[in-house]
């Protein structure tokens, strides 16, 4: 019996300790809950009760050479609707279906959706999400946010880009530079009840968005707007497929115009160009002629440069001595390489004529004797040498690369028409940084627009460098190249390019579109002055020009008018 007890008694003991540690640890427990992580549950609760809304970011502006905005934003609501604290779906429906102008079954189909919160439509301009605002409608959302807007419509629309409903760059400097100009996304955090229902002594808590960087850039809205002018101008007089006029700073590849008419209108990009017939078209079709329409040809596109070329291979032969000034030539209208006759323009021949002259007359057979004076070895080198087997390093998505023959594959009749400029294929933005390169006293630079980044108070955020390859050719060869190609323009093929009170150096071209024989030809001409001291080059490109399309007498006279507006602007004319 007393065992009984004093063992009942030790069952007592032992339940009363370990219900007592069981109390103390429930209550540490709780200690720990409601002192220590207090603040940790009452934010997740907090969560379950929070309405997130996002406010989207002001984006960076674009902003040219002397100050001007060139893409700017527009104010605009986004509508939305959140389920749980609706309480006249059919009046809301008939609201927003009005003032939107939207279908009633699209709006109800979204009213009526059990989500946290519904889109209705973004991008509403600011008086018609006033409006909407003014009706007072429980459950209805009216958040300000940006649109991106370009006050020039389409000037430069093939540079700058656009971008998408979401304010994300699509193409062009838009999209090159995104990280920069898209800034940081807030937030609007409403608090609700169980229900859902917005409880109005808990207010609205908002996290500021952080606005984008502004993108200064190197092009000149004046000159990008009269490059335009004439590439219209010629296109039209012309009769042309496209007309491209690209302006640049030889000296740093600081870009001034890129124009590639027809353009877009980058307020409604995705607007195909009027006359096109788009009853039947598939999606797929369409944005193909999207894409074609947004394609910037200066960097996107090949062509064969024909005679332009010539100054890489007059560079090439000077500075590997393989050919001088006073070296003499005859002419007799063509020249044999192996097999194959190959024809000056000029059928008759030019005759007797020293390098310079035949730079003058644009003759073939002459270039046509350096390149195989070079060789195939030598020729590759100065390719590389030159930076034409990579591409530029413009500061543009979609840029495309030189399209050449194999080493290989090179024999002497392959090398004789790379001479003068056909069998291959270049962009006009490389044909443009090679000739930079070769008169601005031997410096490949990179073609770019991008100068610096700043804030909304113009305070520096990031200043860009670019690459500057030196020794591309010896400074003597560059004087010499620069002095041969001013003879050009003052009495050679290039004269239609002069210009009264200037120095002007350039060389021009007519070659023909593949297939071969197919009556399509391009008339280009290069230009730069001025002459002795380059500080600005000009080049045109007219694809398909109806009637007379030899360079020297339809793209060298585009230059000398961009040139006789340009040159006074940029106080590079000479009144003396």
């Amino acid at each position: 019996m007393i065992k009984n007890k004093t063992y009942n008694r030790k069952k007592i003991v032992t339940a009363f300790f370990l219900f007592l540690v069981i109390f103390v640890a429930l209550m540490g427990r709780l200690l720990y809950l409601m002192v220590f992580s207090s603040d940790y549950y009452m934010e997740k609760a907090k969560q379950l009760h929070e309405r997130e809304r996002s406010i989207k970011a002001a984006r960076g502006r674009i902003i040219d050479a002397n100050g001007t905005v060139i893409a700017d934003n527009k104010t605009v609501c986004t509508i939305s609707v959140i389920h749980s604290q609706i309480r006249e779906p059919d009046r809301i429906v008939e609201v927003l279906s009005k003032e939107l102008e939207l279908s009633e079954e699209y709006v109800r189909k979204r009213v009526e959706k059990y989500s946290s919160i519904e889109r209705i439509k973004s991008n509403v301009d600011k008086e018609k999400g006033d409006a909407i605002r003014a009706y007072n409608l429980a459950g209805v959302k009216v958040d300000e946010d940006y649109k991106r807007y370009y006050p020039y419509d389409s000037l430069a629309s093939k540079v700058l880009g656009f971008t998408g409903g979401d304010n994300q760059g699509i193409i062009g400097l838009e999209v090159r530079y995104e990280d920069y100009l898209k800034g940081q996304e807030g937030t609007i955090l409403t608090v609700t009840d169980a229900r859902g229902i917005e409880i109005d002594e808990a207010g609205e808590e908002r996290v500021e968005p952080v606005p984008g960087n502004d993108l200064y850039i190197s092009l000149d809205m004046n000159i990008q707007s009269y490059a335009t002018q004439l590439a219209k101008q010629t296109m039209e007089t012309k009769e042309a497929e496209r007309v491209s006029i690209l302006v640049m700073n030889p000296q740093n590849g600081e870009i001034m115009a890129m124009a590639d008419v027809p353009e877009f209108d980058l307020n409604n990009p995705y607007e195909l160009p009027e006359g096109t017939d788009t009853g039947d078209l598939s999606q797929e079709k369409k944005q193909e002629l999207l894409n074609a329409m947004w394609r910037n040809g200066c960097i996107s596109d090949t062509y064969e440069p024909g005679s332009t070329f010539k100054v890489i291979t007059a560079a090439a032969g000077l500075e590997e001595g393989v050919v001088t000034v006073d070296d003499r030539f005859s002419c007799p209208g063509y020249i044999m390489v192996e097999d194959c006759r190959i024809r000056c323009h000029k059928t008759s021949g030019h005759g007797a004529e020293n390098f310079v002259e035949g730079t003058m007359n644009s003759c073939n057979p002459v270039f046509i004797t350096v390149g195989l004076r070079l060789g195939v070895d030598n020729y590759y080198k100065y390719f590389k040498q030159f930076g034409l087997l990579e591409k530029t390093g413009v500061d543009l998505p979609g840029e495309a690369g030189t399209i050449m023959h194999k080493k290989e594959d090179m024999k002497a009749v392959e090398l004789a028409t790379v001479s003068f400029g056909q069998s291959f294929q270049i962009t006009p933005i490389q044909l443009a940084a090679t000739v930079s390169s070769i008169i601005n006293g031997g410096r490949r630079v990179t073609p770019h627009f991008a100068v610096m980044t700043a804030d909304r108070e113009g305070n520096q955020m990031k200043s860009f460098t670019y690459p500057v390859t030196k020794s591309i050719v010896s400074s003597e060869t560059s004087a010499t190249m620069r002095m041969i190609l001013e003879q050009v323009v003052a009495a050679g093929s290039g004269k239609n390019g002069y210009v009264e009170g200037a120095r002007v150096g350039g060389k021009t071209a007519t070659s023909q579109t593949l297939p071969r024989g197919s009556g399509r030809y391009i008339a280009s001409f290069v230009g730069f002055a001025p002459a002795d001291n380059p500080k600005v080059l000009a080049l045109v490109i007219i694809h398909n020009p109806q009637g007379v399309y030899y360079g020297g007498q339809v793209a060298a006279p585009v230059v000398r008018q961009l040139f006789e507006n340009i040159l006074p602007y940029l106080g590079e004319m000479d009144y003396n």
